[in-house]
């Protein structure tokens, strides 16, 4: 019975995608011609980047907020347009975002605060602890409560995603389905990119004493990829992020990802040496594989 009400609420978060059998697949930014079922196919943020932290603190330790242990955390899943610029904040009916970044978008338009129930519990709501235990070891926040960085990617970028919009649900959409399915979607991409272990598989491990060069870097990631990824570097030469950028073929949630070069300069410094820090004693724990 628990198996049967499990999978009815995995069900319920799915978009609709029969009426895509008739239109031809194509990998997105890629097509000669609009998109005519824009819930086929992620437009105009065709460009999608996984992107990914590695932080070496929380800030909230006392609290029990902790890193996973050999793992680089979650940042989010952001449709960038296929020109590499990008969107924000898109419909402000599902604005979640209790600390919105920007403020204000491009034409001046004030993004509300919100001040409504977590993210968390629309997870609760369709019994998906699975994924909430999930996020709470792999999605973590800095100086602020994790679930108000998924309230942020969600609010911020999956409204700008096309195959995330309410009309792809079908007519018996239940609220926040497209909420629980972005957090899907974002765990599956960042699964796809172990970037702690193709790292250490060529010696790369966090270190306080010694540094690796930017192509050292570059390098290990490109042959397991098959792309340059984006890496930033606070003050050129503290790693803290990847972003991978890939074209989908289907649909953001459960398409084929082809990834590409970044097309965004890195921030990290290509004649000094790159720190990959410990982390913090005290702040992260054991978490089992992925």
């Amino acid at each position: 019975m628990a198996v049967a009400v499990r999978a009815a609420n995995l069900l319920s978060t799915a978009p609709s995608l029969l009426s895509c059998l008739s239109q031809e697949p194509v990998y997105s930014c890629e097509n000669t011609t609009a998109i005519a079922n824009t819930c086929c196919s992620p437009t105009p943020g065709g460009l999608v980047l996984q992107t990914q932290f590695w932080s070496t603190y929380t800030g909230l330790e006392e609290e029990g907020q902790l890193l996973p242990e050999q793992s680089w955390t979650i940042h989010g899943l952001w449709p960038d347009n296929c020109d590499g610029s990008y969107e924000s904040y898109c419909d402000l009916t599902r604005q979640y975002d209790p600390i919105p970044s920007p403020a204000n978008l491009s034409d001046g338009t004030v993004v509300p605060a919100y001040d409504g129930p977590g993210v968390d519990t629309f997870i609760a709501e369709f019994g998906r602890f699975d994924q909430l235990e999930f996020m709470n070891k792999y999605w973590i926040n800095q100086k602020f409560p994790n679930v108000d960085l998924w309230a942020h990617e969600f609010s911020k970028h999956a409204t700008c995603t096309s195959t995330f919009d309410v009309a792809c649900y079908g007519e018996n959409y239940t609220e926040h389905a497209d909420v629980v399915n972005f957090f899907d979607a974002t765990i599956r991409a960042f699964v796809q990119y172990p970037t702690y272990d193709m790292l250490a598989a060529f010696g790369i491990v966090p270190s306080n004493t010694t540094t690796y060069s930017l192509d050292q870097i570059t390098s290990a990631l490109k042959s397991q990829t098959g792309a340059v990824p984006f890496l930033g570097c606070q003050n050129k030469t503290a790693l803290t992020e990847v972003w991978y950028f890939s074209h989908v073929y289907g649909t953001e949630q459960y398409g084929t990802y082809k990834t590409l070069d970044s097309t965004t300069n890195t921030t990290c410094s290509h004649t000094e040496g790159i720190w990959y820090y410990e982390r913090s004693t005290g702040s992260e724990h054991e978490v089992r594989s992925l």
